[in-house]
């Protein structure tokens, strides 16, 4: 080929050689987008995600998503750190600021549909600044967004606007956060083309940087997620994520415990109440989460009989680590974080012990809501 010719839904190179490999196309329908009776085209692996919901996994190296997000330190461009609100401190890039370079960059934190209505905004990016900063990191302003719902884009978009007149607009982020959700959707908004990058659930769904053009001579550039073991979500299956993943504002659930009380969320977080009063504990997580509450005495014994079926996902072919815990002492109302499958809130005063698989993503903040 003279040029090269590039997925629309991904970005991979377009190839017919090797299934395996991003980019896969059956020789006879590659030949048709060479001898131009095709214009747009989704590789097969792209084709079958959007009709199918169908997976197809490819070969790909990290190190080849880090190359590229590594050039954004030559160019002039701003930076969107897409993160997942359900999984802040697993989602954030820590290694941004080498990214950066000397550019300026901005937090967008999706998925605020799902917190409760009464969530208070301003503490949600009171957390994000905190925790960045806490990283090293100085956003110069944090918006938050549901791609999926298409809310509170516009002012997002107006800054866009402004600061992309002489510069490039990089999205990155890692996998499962929404950034190709977003990028589709702020495309909608100032368009009439819909759903031109391919999104999902699954993680790695974009395999090369993809440049949307501006009116302006600029470009929106969606970069590949990266993939990292921090977050739960590169580590469950499709459909264990299907469940585990919210799609509808989480509704408290609250639970009257004591001392000697353990509480599941399905086989994916675990907290035992190990000292204080008799008080309550608030869960939020995904609707079709299995909740379990039983004595922490049988905690073990019912997790070892139970995990994979009633206690599900994950589900019985899963390769996921035993569950491993961190002991808090909570010393003011806090939400004890689970690895984006939810939170509880946890009053004053208690100590607990909380787990998720191999201790992947645990964590502790102020009381939201």
């Amino acid at each position: 080929m003279s040029e090269e010719i590039r997925c629309i839904g991904c970005g991979a190179a377009l190839q017919s050689q090797d299934k395996q490999l991003p980019g896969y196309l059956p020789a006879s329908a590659l030949a048709k987008v060479e001898n131009g009776e095709r214009e747009e085209v989704y590789c097969q692996r792209c084709f079958r995600l959007r009709h199918y919901n169908e997976i197809m996994p490819v070969s790909l190296d990290n190190d080849d998503f880090l190359a590229l997000l590594n050039t954004m330190a030559e160019k002039k461009a701003l930076i969107v750190n897409v993160v997942d609100l359900f999984d802040f401190s697993n989602s954030l890039i820590s290694s941004l600021k080498r990214f950066v370079g000397t550019n300026d960059f901005i937090l967008v934190g999706n998925k605020l549909d799902l917190f409760p209505k009464n969530s208070k905004e301003s503490k949600i990016k009171d957390w994000m600044r905190q925790e960045a900063n806490r990283m090293g990191l100085y956003p110069k302003d944090i918006f938050l967004i549901s791609a999926a719902k298409k809310k509170k884009l516009d002012t997002l978009i107006d800054y866009l606007n402004k600061h992309s007149q002489d510069q490039d607009v990089y999205f990155v982020g890692t996998t499962n956060v929404g950034k190709s959700t977003l990028i589709n959707a702020i495309i909608d908004e100032m368009g009439d083309v819909q759903d031109l990058i391919t999104t999902s659930r699954f993680p790695g769904t974009t395999l090369d940087q993809i440049e949307i053009p501006l009116d302006n001579g600029h470009f929106l550039v969606d970069t590949p997620g990266i993939l990292t073991d921090k977050q739960l979500a590169s580590r469950l299956d499709p459909k264990d994520l299907d469940l585990a993943s919210p799609k509808k504002p989480l509704k408290p659930a609250t639970y009257q415990l004591l001392p000697g009380n353990t509480i599941f969320l399905a086989g994916l977080g675990r907290i035992d109440y190990l000292k204080g009063p008799s008080t309550s504990f608030t869960i939020y997580a995904a609707r079709g989460m299995y909740i379990h509450r039983t004595k922490t005495e049988k905690a073990d014994e019912f997790y070892q009989k139970h995990v994979g079926e009633l206690l599900s996902p994950p589900g019985p072919n899963s390769d996921l680590p035993p569950l491993k815990g961190q002991e808090y002492s909570i010393k003011y109302r806090s939400d004890v974080l689970f690895a984006g499958v939810g939170f509880i809130t946890v009053p004053e005063g208690c100590v607990i012990k909380a787990y998720t698989p191999g201790g992947i993503g645990l964590g502790t903040r102020r009381a939201l809501i």
